[in-house]
């Protein structure tokens, strides 16, 4: 059983920054690719960002590539999202979720297999 919890979120103004954190319980966290979703209102949840176990390899999608960064601390347990010069069209709810079959990360919402609750970030312009 793996359990997530993000924190982080908030109001922001366009242009700003917000980190993201994602803590992870559970022996597999260092074992499990891992990977940033979000969803704003009255759209599916999409992909934004995913990490492999060691870290070594990450993938974004082309609306936050070049602006957002995902990283991990397997000491701690924890996963990040920093996220630079965020627009309104950033505003969502952003859940960490956790892929622990593979240490390889996929943009596929499918292969992850514990979420998150998700911590609101809204980006006034």
């Amino acid at each position: 059983q793996v359990q997530l919890v993000e924190s982080g979120g908030g109001l922001v103004q366009a242009g700003g920054s917000l980190r993201l954190s994602c803590a992870a319980s559970g022996r597999t966290f260092s074992s499990s690719a891992m990977g940033w979703f979000r969803q704003a209102p009255g759209k599916a949840r999409e992909f934004a960002a995913a990490i492999s176990g060691s870290g070594g390899s990450t993938t974004y999608s082309g609306s936050v590539k070049g602006r957002f960064t995902i990283s991990r601390d397997n000491a701690k347990n924890t996963m990040y999202l920093q996220m630079n010069k965020l627009t309104p069209e950033d505003t969502a709810v952003y859940y960490c979720a956790a892929r622990t079959r593979f240490t390889v990360q996929t943009m596929s919402r499918a292969e992850y297999d514990y979420w998150g609750q998700g911590t609101q970030v809204t980006v006034s312009s």
